[in-house]
């Protein structure tokens, strides 16, 4: 099955968690800004206050070959051009996800903002579903997160987790709100850790696989530094003994 927006199969991570149960597919597009016709559009508005940008997973994996780099600028380049086209192909895409993984008798998982931060909880869809979450109530719908006060508590089918960050004070300080609010939130550790809690919470394995909406609420999801991260000196990446 081939699809013009999502990809299945393609992240180590999410593959650790596909089998009999569940199946995921990613959007991936270029994050934090990017030039459409003249116009600067921002696809992470938190990216400047968290310090990401440098330590950013875009490059990580697949994301490092410039071909895929351009196949994500051009997505970019079509949602920010002609949003309803391609809000009208993503529907596509996930339809046929859904047959596909109704005959396998397996839940569909779907990541929208797999190097983006978009709030796709306020995209309308032409018709009368308010957004996309709406019109696909029987998918599992997931991402991460650096907008602390996004307001999806109302769908079911929508989680949740936010990533800190210690480069900038003000966004660190959010920790306390955002995991009393319930959030589950994710730390990039430069190297893997064996503690049972961080900051008095209890931790979880987040390289184990990515379906974190499985993961106990109020936790902290513990992932490993990839890519250009590894060299991060910024406070995104967090250093603490093994």
């Amino acid at each position: 099955m081939t699809y013009k927006l999502l990809g299945v199969g393609t992240n180590a991570k999410t593959i650790k968690g596909d089998g009999d149960e569940y199946l995921t597919a990613i959007l991936y597009m270029t994050p934090y800004k990017v030039m459409v016709d003249g116009k600067l559009f921002n696809s992470c508005s938190m990216a400047e206050q968290a310090s990401c940008i440098d330590g950013c997973l875009y490059t990580a994996g697949r994301g490092a070959f410039n071909n895929v780099q351009t196949a994500r600028q051009r997505k970019a380049e079509w949602f920010y051009r002609d949003r309803n086209s391609f809000m009208l192909q993503l529907v596509d895409d996930i339809n046929k996800f859904v047959k596909y993984c109704r005959k396998r008798n397996i839940q569909p998982c779907v990541r929208l903002n797999g190097t983006t931060d978009i709030r796709w909880e306020l995209i309308k869809i032409i018709g009368t579903h308010n957004n996309i979450f709406e019109l696909f109530p029987n998918v599992q719908f997931y991402d991460y997160t650096k907008i602390p006060n996004r307001k999806v508590s109302h769908l079911d089918n929508y989680h949740l987790t936010w990533s800190y960050s210690a480069a900038n004070p003000k966004y660190e300080q959010l920790f306390d709100q955002v995991i009393q609010n319930g959030m589950s939130v994710a730390v990039v550790f430069r190297k893997p850790i064996t503690i049972k809690k961080w900051r008095g919470y209890s931790v979880v394995d987040g390289d184990k696989d990515d379906l974190r909406f499985l993961d106990p609420k109020q936790s902290i999801v513990a992932l490993y530094a990839k890519g250009r991260a590894k060299k991060d000196k910024s406070g995104f990446v967090v250093d603490i003994a093994a």
